[in-house]
């Protein structure tokens, strides 16, 4: 087990990164009061195209423009409205969450696309997705590289006092190691990609962040190991989803951070929100099963929701995160 210290403080809980609704002044708000040792910079999906994750990375890739086209992303000859309206909403964001937290001087995290999941997103010119071209998904990590790096830059100018930890969301990753990603006919899938080279192309990634990273998978078959070697300090999973535990216990003694997605993002029933006391629960449990002491849990360990909270409504929302918040504390509890 690494000695490395952790970018977030003991007991911290934070969201995935969508949250429902179009206001993001509110959405920030939400964010900041719920997880106050570790607030998110929230996604709004429902803000329309360039809020979703995919058109909001898209508009920060450098020299590499991207257009709508049939309600998809493309690679475009030319920067265009669509481009824009995706930077134009992130800016917005960025001077919101600077107004609203100019003096917090806590970790913060950002989330983007990862570079195998935009490429298994965004179609080339001539009709395919780009992770077909390697040639272009290398152009495509690079342009991303160039952006996150801007990216976090921008960030760290608004909260001068906040540290940032960055988020690489690629649920995609397992379906393009394992040449599942379909073709557009639906009757064909596209060639894997050589882990050494997703590898290679998430570090390049990383490095460029010159922060923290975490990458967040959820899907079955997180390669746990890749992401480590990439140079990622956690992963984020869904719990649900972890079948076999002894990858993650060999990840986790080897020191890659966990950020656990163990609240539902989805009410069993309207009367029925999450609790702290289950979630914590939850946790607690994997952790005797993975045989490691509890009081690394509350330094290794970011409690969060499942996965994102686009669809959920306001009031299980804020239950959601005030019940990972609470479950981080109970965590972190001597004895």
């Amino acid at each position: 087990m690494s000695d490395q210290p952790w970018p977030w403080p003991a007991g911290a809980a934070t969201g995935v990164g969508s949250l429902p609704g179009t206001d993001i002044a509110e959405a920030q708000r939400i964010a900041l009061g719920e997880l106050p040792l570790l607030p998110h910079l929230p996604e709004l999906p429902a803000r329309g195209p360039g809020a979703e994750l995919i058109g909001r990375t898209a508009g920060l890739l450098v020299e590499f423009p991207v257009e709508l086209y049939a309600a998809r992303w493309r690679v475009a000859s030319r920067s265009g409205r669509d481009r824009r309206r995706a930077r134009d909403l992130m800016e917005r964001d960025l001077d919101q969450l600077a107004a609203q937290a100019e003096a917090y001087a806590g970790p913060v995290k950002v989330q983007v696309a990862g570079p195998l999941t935009l490429a298994a997103a965004v179609e080339l010119p001539v009709g395919g997705r780009l992770v077909r071209d390697p040639g272009a998904v290398r152009d495509l990590a690079d342009s991303l590289a160039e952006g996150v790096r801007e990216h976090v830059a921008a960030v760290a100018r608004r909260l001068p006092r906040a540290s940032v930890l960055l988020q690489l969301d690629e649920p995609s990753l397992p379906a393009v190691l394992a040449g599942r990603v379909p073709t557009e006919s639906g009757f064909g899938t596209y060639q894997p990609v050589e882990p050494g080279r997703a590898r290679s192309l998430l570090r390049a990634v990383i490095a460029a962040a010159g922060v923290p990273v975490v990458v967040h998978c959820c899907a079955p078959d997180v390669p746990l190991e890749l992401i480590r070697e990439a140079g990622a300090v956690g992963v984020a999973l869904d719990l649900d989803l972890v079948t076999d535990l002894d990858p993650l216990g060999e990840a986790i003694d080897a020191g890659l951070g966990l950020l656990a997605g163990a609240a539902p993002t989805r009410p069993a029933a309207a009367d029925n929100p999450p609790t702290s006391a289950r979630v914590a629960e939850r946790v607690g449990r994997l952790w005797d099963r993975l045989g490691f002491p509890r009081r690394q849990l509350a330094e290794q360990v970011v409690i969060t929701p499942a996965c994102g909270l686009a669809n959920a409504t306001g009031g299980h929302t804020r239950a959601v995160l005030a019940a990972c918040r609470d479950a981080g504390r109970r965590l972190s509890e001597p004895g």
